[in-house]
């Protein structure tokens, strides 16, 4: 499954945001109902997915020393952190205020597709961020190139 694409909805009042009909599609083979929401630990912005991309998250974490530093910063941000977040009839989802409140989110939200996971932004932090990274990849686009 992969995540493609950039929209524009609106956050009610409630907190509720419309995940794109595309990616409630892609998600729609899995057991779980819904997206797991948390903080991205790149961007001011809330990272979302399906389980299936928490389970291979999972599997990385799971690589670790079981008693190291590293393992338990790992699971403690990104499962402790972690909120499942079923689709209500309308195909959307309740944001917790404190998944609002770390990327900053008030009435609008900018949902950009990254592969096997997806981000929700505030706007104009978006437009901020999509700019330095079309500068990057101008500057880096021969690293792209493989072998196929």
């Amino acid at each position: 499954m992969l995540f493609l694409s950039t929209y524009h909805n609106r956050i009610d009042k409630k907190g509720r945001v419309s995940v794109p009909a595309p990616f409630r599609a892609a998600l729609a083979a899995q057991e779980f109902a819904g997206i797991v929401a948390y903080v991205s630990p790149l961007h001011a912005c809330i990272e979302a997915c399906g389980m299936n991309r928490i389970a291979k998250l999972n599997s990385r974490i799971e690589k670790f020393d079981p008693y190291s530093e590293e393992r338990d910063a790992f699971a403690t941000t990104i499962f402790g952190e972690s909120v499942q977040l079923g689709f209500d009839t309308e195909g959307r989802v309740m944001l917790p205020a404190g998944l609002l409140a770390a990327a900053a989110l008030k009435e609008h939200a900018t949902i950009v597709g990254k592969g096997e996971i997806f981000e929700i932004w505030e706007p104009k932090a978006f437009e901020v961020h999509a700019k330095r990274a079309r500068g990057l990849v101008r500057e880096k686009r021969f690293q792209l190139r493989g072998d196929a």
